[in-house]
């Protein structure tokens, strides 16, 4: 065999014989692990060496039960530092060079437009992004957020011109970026949220003995908490026997409700408060109907799939990411955001006709299986990145 033929062809084997690689930026472990855990075993069964990129050294057992390289970075997702987001930009590129992927994937704000611009001036040519929702300077119109979503879209729109694919959960947040020229809409892909497990979040039969009522969120303003307590309180004057439930970490950031707020509805009994936890899935077992009376720019919720996996109607607000869960009066109904009233008016119509809250549990759980489930949320995920 020629010299040169030998050569190319052990050059050809070597190269094959190197896995390709997959990095991903996240904004911290929980969310990594609880968010995009199924996806990245999903890519390392593809054969791909992967690696993740979050600011805290926590608990790693995931990633190294599942053979998950992990590297740190510095960063405070709430700071407005620019020397903090400098600092953050330099040391994602540093690792991107060190660990050279054949793809890069980053999701929420900071990530995403730190980990685009890194990626790029690192050499990788395959650069995704997911935008989880708008969040909540898309969402709040105080003259802080209008500056910040002035600087915001100005990153956005220099970030994604290096993403070869940008992965949204919604229509609405296509049309705005588009309509903002943030993205060109041959980048844009859909993917209808963050899937749910359903091993998980397995579908039970709801409670024959009392009518109650879950919201799940962080304790800030814009997720409807207020209008929650608030609309209890209506609801308990007329159905005294009622019960409702509230799950929310405490939220450091500076929109978070204070709570001494809450307390009040707390200590009268109006609202059962339960701190954060890692069974949730246990508090949605034991509900009627899931609330959600949102108005900040959500993705499509999680916790909503979560309740839908598990058979439970729900009440939520007409806005981005929630109207796609819901089918009017067939799964549940869409509450006005911020009134409390008309949220106790839903509530009430709920409690009056329990005979049809299975049904619609079980359409809640129909249209999970349709759309919702976390194996087909990854193989889309896998079909836009082209991981094969």
């Amino acid at each position: 065999m020629p010299k040169n033929n030998a050569r190319e062809t052990i050059d050809n084997a070597n190269l094959a014989a190197k896995a390709k690689k997959f990095l991903m930026v996240g904004p911290k472990t929980k969310a990594v692990v609880n968010f995009r855990g199924d996806l990245l075993c999903d890519i390392k069964k593809k054969g791909y060496e992967v690696v993740v990129v979050v600011p805290e050294n926590v608990d790693k057992s995931f990633f190294k039960q599942n053979g998950i390289k992990v590297r740190l970075v510095n960063l405070n997702k709430n700071s407005l530092s620019v020397f903090g987001a400098f600092s953050y930009y330099r040391n994602l590129k540093k690792i991107i060079k060190e660990e050279a992927p054949d793809k890069v994937f980053s999701f929420t704000i900071k990530p995403v437009i730190f980990g685009s611009i890194a990626a790029n001036r690192a050499g990788v040519k395959e650069i995704y992004s997911l935008i989880c929702g708008l969040g909540m300077i898309f969402s709040s119109d105080t003259l802080k957020m209008h500056i910040l979503r002035f600087v915001g879209s100005h990153l956005y729109k220099y970030a994604l011109k290096y993403n070869k694919k940008v992965i949204f959960q919604n229509r609405d947040d296509i049309n705005e970026f588009v309509a903002r020229e943030l993205v060109k809409r041959s980048q844009c892909e859909l993917v209808n949220g963050s899937g749910v497990n359903l091993k998980k979040f397995s579908r039970n039969n709801l409670p024959k003995d009392k009518v109650s009522f879950l919201m799940v969120s962080r304790v800030i303003k814009e997720k409807g908490v207020m209008e929650y307590f608030k609309a209890a309180k209506i609801v308990k004057e007329k159905y005294p026997d009622a019960e409702f439930a509230y799950i929310g970490a405490i939220d450091k950031n500076k929109n978070a409700i204070n709570m001494e707020e809450l307390k009040p509805f707390i200590d009268e009994g109006v609202i059962k408060y339960i701190p954060e936890t890692n069974h949730v899935e246990k508090y949605v077992g034991e509900c009627s109907v899931f609330v959600l009376p949102t108005y900040y720019r959500e993705g499509i919720p999680r916790t909503l799939l979560e309740a839908m996996a598990m058979g439970r109607p729900i009440l939520t607000t007409n806005t981005p990411g929630c109207r796609e869960t819901i089918a009017e009066g067939e799964n549940g109904y869409f509450v006005k955001a911020k009134r409390a009233k008309d949220l106790a008016d839903k509530i009430i119509y709920m409690i009056e006709h329990r005979s049809d809250l299975q049904k619609m549990g079980d359409k809640s759980y129909q249209m999970c299986l349709e759309k919702f489930t976390i194996e087909i949320i990854d193989e889309r995920m896998l079909e836009v990145m082209g991981v094969e």
